[in-house]
């Protein structure tokens, strides 16, 4: 781990195969760093980390299809989130890079390390993990699609605002002590957030199962993992993720006083927990 000598901030759009475009910022130098994002939220999620860890690494974060900046999300394509990040490697050139994901964003890390680990040099899954859900080879059958048919008009009835309020309490609601400096910038990016994703039908765009089952199939994944949750969301009881019973290298970090949105709420709790942990100590 070197200290990076670029302290500007570039910005830039990756075409996809099928005619989207994935926003992205990247800053400093050395060893890449990928950072992925929250659902409803954005690029803008990692403000407090952005000049922190660009001091050590090549850091780029990014949108997922359907947020920010980049493309809207289609009913009729599927295309993993998953397939979107090694797009964007592949374009930047990036062979390897630490992988760093919060909820959303952990879930699509998660697909990486099953599905991908050989384009990963470590790999951070804070409040999330892979998702116990149906992957691309299973798509939406019929009464799958007719109950996401209720809860579109459901949502629909209560209003987009509406839900954006709650949610963002609810976000809020898992805090500690140090919750209130993140509410501004939490509320503005649920403010910009266009809810495409639950006023359609989503396709697959996590490997879930699959991915579950490719890193069972894999034996003992040698990729250098951390967990990091939030003490609140643990609610008394003891963390003990799935996945590190398929890892040779899991290392478990509890953040006190601390909820869901870790990188936000105790961002430097949350960069000296990735930085011991990549550097060894």
């Amino acid at each position: 781990m070197v200290l990076a000598g670029c302290s500007t901030t570039r910005q830039g759009f990756v075409a996809t195969p099928d005619g989207g475009r994935l926003y992205y910022e990247q800053r400093g130098e050395g060893e890449a760093m990928v950072l992925l994002h929250g659902h409803s939220l954005d690029h803008r999620m990692w403000g407090e980390q952005w000049k922190p860890l660009s001091k050590h690494f090549r850091l780029i974060c990014m949108d997922f299809r359907g947020y920010g900046l980049s493309s809207e999300q289609r009913e009729d394509l599927q295309r993993t989130h998953v397939d979107d990040v090694v797009t964007l490697m592949d374009s930047l050139r990036i062979g390897k890079a630490h992988v760093v994901g919060l909820s959303m964003g952990a879930f699509v890390a998660g697909d990486m390390l099953a599905m991908y680990p050989e384009r990963m040099l470590s790999c951070t899954l804070a409040s999330g993990g892979i998702r116990n859900t149906k992957g691309p080879s299973e798509p939406m059958d019929s009464a799958e699609s007719a109950n996401r048919d209720l809860e579109i008009a459901a949502l629909k009835k209560k209003g987009v605002e509406r839900m954006k309020e709650e949610w963002t309490e609810q976000l809020m609601a898992s805090g500690g002590s140090q919750r209130e400096r993140m509410r501004k910038v939490l509320t503005q990016m649920i403010h910009d957030w266009t809810a495409w994703q639950p006023l359609h039908k989503e396709v697959r765009l996590f490997y879930g199962k699959e991915a579950w089952a490719r890193l069972q199939a894999r034996g003992k994944v040698a990729v250098p993992t951390l967990f990091l949750r939030g003490e609140n969301e643990l609610k008394g009881k003891a963390f003990v993720p799935r996945e590190a019973r398929y890892l040779s290298r899991p290392r478990i970090v509890v953040v006190p006083d601390c909820g869901h949105m870790l990188n936000m709420e105790r961002p430097e709790e949350f960069n000296r927990s990735i930085l011991e942990f990549i550097s060894g100590k």
